[in-house]
C-alpha cells in the first residue's frame, strides 16, 4: 500500500512538472516546422539541426514534448486554420509563443488583431507570451523596427498584464532556435 501512494506521489510531482506551451500564428507562418526544429534541437544540440525538413499545413492539433535542461515542456500547436477555437485550449496552458509571418505584409493586420485577442484573454492573463517574428532569411521581410510600428508594439506592451518577449526567428535557418528554448527553460509558471 505504502508503495502505491509512493508511485501516486512521484507520478503526481512528475505530472507538475510538466508544462504547456501553446503555439499560435496564422497558416503557414512556420509553426509547424518550428517544432521540428526544436524537437531536434533539444535532442541533439545545434551542431546536428541538419536540413529543415518537409511540413505541411496543421488541421487540428499537434502535440510535442521538449525536454529542456531542468524541465519537460510540452508544446500544442493550434492549426492557423482553427482560430475560432483557440480560447478552449488557453485554460489548460501556462505560456504561449505566438508566431508571426515577417515576409507577409498583407498578414501583418489580421495577426495583430489574433495577437490582441490572444493577450485579452482571461485565462491568459499572467501567461508569459513569447513573439517570434519569423522568415527573417527571407529576402523581403520587414525589419523589426516596422514590424514593431506596424503591430503598434510599444502600445500592446505598455498595456498587456503579461510578460512579452520578442525574437527574430528563422526557423528554416536555425536562427534564433537556441533563444526560444532559452525562452521557454527560464519562464516559470505562476
Amino acid at each position: 500500500m505504502l508503495s502505491q501512494a509512493l508511485l501516486c506521489s512521484c507520478w503526481k510531482t512528475e505530472m507538475t512538472k510538466n508544462e504547456t506551451c501553446l503555439l499560435l500564428g496564422a497558416t503557414g507562418v512556420g509553426k509547424t516546422l518550428l517544432l521540428k526544429r526544436l524537437q531536434r534541437l533539444s535532442l541533439h544540440g545545434i551542431g546536428e539541426l541538419g536540413a529543415p525538413p518537409s511540413t505541411l499545413p496543421t488541421v487540428g492539433t499537434n502535440l510535442t514534448d521538449l525536454k529542456l535542461k531542468k524541465k519537460k515542456v510540452t508544446v500544442r500547436e493550434l492549426g492557423g486554420c482553427m482560430g475560432p477555437v483557440w480560447p478552449s485550449y488557453f485554460k489548460d496552458c501556462s505560456s504561449v509563443i505566438f508566431m508571426v509571418d515577417s515576409a507577409n505584409i498583407a498578414q501583418v493586420s489580421s495577426s495583430c488583431i489574433q495577437l490582441l485577442l490572444v493577450l485579452s484573454a482571461e485565462p491568459l492573463r499572467s501567461a508569459p507570451v513569447l513573439i517570434l517574428f519569423n522568415k527573417r532569411d527571407m529576402p523581403c521581410t520587414m525589419s523589426l523596427i516596422e514590424i514593431k510600428s506596424l503591430f503598434r508594439m510599444d502600445d500592446i506592451i505598455a498595456s498587456a498584464t503579461q510578460p512579452i518577449t520578442i525574437l527574430e526567428l528563422s526557423a528554416r535557418s536555425g536562427q534564433g532556435l537556441q533563444e526560444v528554448l532559452s525562452w521557454l527553460e527560464s519562464i516559470t509558471v505562476k
